[in-house]
């Protein structure tokens, strides 16, 4: 069973669709059976849904670092592929941010911020120069030099994302990218992403387990509830942008906080009411 989640007359192209999508690490237990869905172009995309349901397994199949047992996944209308040419094409179309920043603590700022670059076959001198342009919009100029233990976890964040961005030219999946820092830093990060998807409008599919931060970011929020995933749920956004933090005490903002409770049933409402 599939459900289309494309946006009634939205005309941008296709950055990404998944067609029938099928994927288990235990036949018993599959965790996507004929799951399908599309984003535009320039769209931010957050997935929520409870733990353990297969979230960043199927970041691992859209970017090609699994295969999937069945259906298909499009770049564009290129079809990815696990390996050989295609793959490394696609390599450099997508940029996987994981939950952890993952830098290297030998490496410098600027370094750690075009390792993704350097690999992709650019020069360094060459690398570097195009860090150094981004390093003031990212909030990092003055940094270029430090190691990673010489910054606050966001900054951290900050450079992780910037070599998200210069690796991946089409398509950011960004997995619970604030998921490890404290309130007052995620909520600051979270207007830092606003203002910087803003100016670069990257398309962006967002996994969170934080109902609030996908509202807020959000043009469209997929919900999924159990295993083995077959449908997603769509919940659109249609907040004003640009946002802030503040936007998250507007009326119109608990409406749709209800309705995404809702959709991920009785029992991720109790949860999150719990958490409160």
């Amino acid at each position: 069973m599939s459900m289309a989640i494309t946006p009634s007359g939205d005309k941008r192209p296709l950055a990404l669709s998944v067609e029938g999508l099928t994927y288990a690490f235990n036949e018993s237990m599959p965790l996507f059976a004929n799951l399908s869905f599309t984003i535009r172009e320039g769209e931010f995309v957050s997935l929520l849904a409870p733990s353990g349901i297969g979230k960043t397994t199927l970041f691992r199949l859209l970017a090609g670092l699994l295969t999937p047992q069945g259906g298909s996944i499009r770049l564009g209308a290129e079809k990815v592929e696990p390996s050989g040419a295609a793959h490394r094409r696609q390599s450099g179309r997508i940029g996987y941010m994981p939950q952890r920043d993952s830098l290297m603590p030998w490496r410098s700022v600027l370094d750690n911020a075009a390792l993704g670059l350097e690999l992709s076959g650019i020069p360094r001198r060459e690398a570097r120069r195009r860090v150094r342009e981004l390093l003031p919009t990212f909030g990092l100029e003055g940094t270029e030099e430090k190691r990673p233990h010489e910054l606050s976890g966001g900054m951290r964040q900050r450079v992780s994302f910037l070599r998200s961005v210069l690796g991946g030219g089409e398509l950011l999946l960004l997995d619970e990218p604030f998921s490890a820092l404290d309130a007052m830093t995620r909520i600051s990060m979270q207007e830092w992403l606003l203002q910087i998807w803003e100016q670069h409008r990257k398309t962006i599919l967002f996994i969170t387990h934080d109902i609030d931060e996908a509202l807020l970011l959000s043009d469209r929020v997929l919900v999924a509830e159990a295993s083995p995933v077959s449908i997603m749920k769509e919940l659109a956004v249609a907040l004003p942008r640009p946002r802030t933090y503040q936007t998250v005490l507007d009326d119109s903002f608990v409406l749709l906080k209800r309705q995404a409770l809702g959709l991920l049933g009785k029992e991720a409402a109790r949860q999150e009411g719990a958490s409160r």
